[in-house]
């Protein structure tokens, strides 16, 4: 009987278990972030500084069906000192013309397409304006916003015979739940084109799109995103610059109407050996008002940073980053959300 057991057991390893599924391939990734961050607000006298510590942790999952589509997914077990251990992340299906439909937590295709503009590095910043009521925007993403329960599809590059030319639609669907003293995303649309060219020895891109979205909320006046952005780099040998512009109206999560949002990027980046230098510029302005009535309330924001990094060894950078910021909230320069920052801090990824 123990030889039959035995040749049955082999029989079964030999074949594979026909019938019981077998684990998809994976892989992980991460960093520590670690360095020493300072800032001296327009409205103290002394300046502060304090330790800088950030980590994340993120798996990634997929496989390919016999018929060439992957099928792609991940979590994460800490992103950047946020604690959203186990958060995972959606389904993502590439087919074989290079084409992609994601699948919840999707919905924002216009923020796919846009080109990257340079900006400085480092962990800077005047955390003071985060926390304030100033409702300009800090990027010409800031209206991208939809429910989990949503689709992006990407189409392959070289879309529609256009050379260079690669767009994306998506849409998600709220849960219709209403609420009169907050603000989230219900039915959302978006798309977004990418261009890209070459003209001697420069590589132009050019990005853009629209979100729009509904407001749960039946007692705002605004839609809950209504923007349009759009940015454009060129790269020449080892240096790279850039420009982004958004506009809209919109709702923050507080239910605050927010009308007249403009934004615009800048910046430029250059390499050197195992250096690279950036530099990058922000100005932006928004009307808010309560919720249901118009913006009339204008706020400001500015910001000029510059930063060094240095590729220390494979995987480790170090850098130098500052920043100095300019806020008004309400027509009235706010000295509490201005000032300058700096950090001085290194990155280890694997």
């Amino acid at each position: 009987m123990k030889k039959e057991l035995l040749i049955a057991s082999a029989l079964a390893g030999s074949m594979g278990l026909a019938g019981v599924a077998e684990a998809a391939s994976a892989s992980f990734s991460g960093n520590v972030r670690a360095g020493v961050k300072g800032s001296d607000l327009d409205s103290t006298a002394a300046a502060t500084h304090t330790a800088d510590q950030k980590s994340s942790l993120s798996f990634s999952v997929s496989e390919t069906t016999d018929a060439g589509t992957k099928i792609a997914t991940g979590f994460s077990i800490t992103d950047e000192g946020v604690d959203d251990a186990g958060n995972p992340s959606g389904l993502t299906l590439t087919f074989t013309d290079g084409s992609s439909l994601a699948l919840i937590e999707a919905g924002n295709a216009a923020t796919g397409r846009i080109a990257s503009v340079p900006g400085a590095s480092g962990e800077q910043g005047i955390g003071a304006v985060a926390s304030s009521a100033n409702a300009a925007p800090t990027a010409i993403t800031w209206g991208s916003t939809s429910d989990n329960v949503g689709f992006t599809y990407t189409s392959a590059a070289d879309a529609m015979g256009i050379e260079g030319m690669t767009f994306g639609v998506s849409a998600a669907f709220g849960d219709d739940t209403d609420s009169t003293v907050s603000s989230n995303a219900e039915t959302s649309y978006s798309a977004g084109v990418t261009y890209v060219t070459t003209t001697g020895d420069t590589t132009v891109t050019i990005g853009g799109g629209f979100v729009n979205a509904d407001d749960s909320n039946p007692q705002t006046i605004n839609d809950k995103a209504d923007v349009v952005m759009m940015s454009a780099t060129a790269v020449t040998g080892d240096l790279t610059v850039g420009v982004g512009w958004g506009s809209g109206s919109g709702v923050d999560g507080d239910a605050t109407e927010v009308d007249s949002a403009q934004i615009l990027t800048a910046g430029a980046s250059y390499v050197s050996g195992d250096m690279t230098f950036s530099v990058g510029m922000m100005d932006a302005e928004a009307k808010d008002g309560a919720e249901g009535s118009n913006g009339s309330n204008t706020d400001t924001l500015e910001s000029v940073s510059a930063s060094v990094d240095y590729a220390v060894a494979s995987g480790v950078t170090a850098t130098i980053g500052y920043t100095d910021v300019s806020a008004a909230d309400e027509n009235i320069s706010k000295s509490g959300n201005s000032g300058s920052a700096w950090y001085i801090g290194a990155n280890i990824s694997f």
